[in-house]
C-alpha cells in the first residue's frame, strides 16, 4: 500500500506540472487571441495538444493506482476520493501531508486553467462578434436600396446605393 501510495503521489505531482505547462501556454494565447496572430495561435494549440497527451498518459497511470489502492483497501473505485485517501492517512502523517499537499495544488492549477481558459473563450467570442458585423456590414452594403431615378421610357435606372463599381485608382 505504501508504495502505490507513493507512486500516486508522484503520478499527481507530475500532472500537476504537465497542467502548470499547459497554463502557461493558455496564459500565452490571451496576447496572441487579441493580437489576432494566427499562426502563433496555432504553434500554441500544437504545443498543447502534445502537453495534453502526457496529460492523458500521467491519467491513465493515475486511473490505473486508484484502481490497485481500491482493491487494496476493498472499496468501489467509482466512489474512492482522493480526498477519501488523505481522511485514511491519518496513521501516516507524512505521506497525508503529502498527498493533500499535491491534491491542493492540483485544484489549485485546475482553477486558474478555467479562469484562464473562460477568458480566452470571450476574447474568442467577441472577435467573432466583431467578424460576424463586419460582414452583416459587407452585405448590408451589397443589399443596399437602388435609388429611385427614372429615364424617359419610366423605366428605372437608378444605381444601387453603396455599391459603386468603380475601383480606387492610385495612379490619379
Amino acid at each position: 500500500m505504501a508504495s502505490l501510495m507513493e507512486d500516486l503521489i508522484d503520478v499527481l505531482d507530475k500532472e500537476n506540472s504537465e497542467y502548470e505547462i499547459l497554463l502557461e501556454l493558455s496564459n500565452r494565447k490571451t496576447p496572441t487571441i487579441v493580437a489576432g496572430d494566427i499562426k502563433e495561435l496555432e504553434k500554441i494549440t500544437d504545443d498543447e495538444q502534445i502537453v495534453v497527451g502526457r496529460i492523458n498518459q500521467q491519467e491513465q497511470k493515475r486511473q490505473s493506482l486508484m484502481n490497485d489502492i481500491a482493491n487494496v483497501i476493498n472499496k468501489d473505485v467509482k466512489t474512492l476520493k482522493l480526498v477519501n485517501l488523505i481522511q485514511m492517512l491519518e496513521k501516516r502523517p507524512q505521506e497525508q501531508k503529502r498527498l493533500a499537499t499535491v491534491h491542493d495544488e492540483l485544484q489549485e492549477t485546475m482553477k486558474n486553467m478555467v479562469n484562464v481558459n473562460n477568458h480566452n473563450r470571450e476574447l474568442i467570442e467577441m472577435a467573432k462578434e466583431m467578424v460576424e458585423f463586419d460582414l452583416n456590414i459587407f452585405q448590408a452594403m451589397k443589399a443596399a436600396p437602388e435609388t429611385a431615378n427614372y429615364n424617359k421610357g419610366a423605366y428605372s435606372s437608378g444605381s444601387v446605393m453603396g455599391n459603386d463599381t468603380t475601383s480606387f485608382d492610385a495612379k490619379q
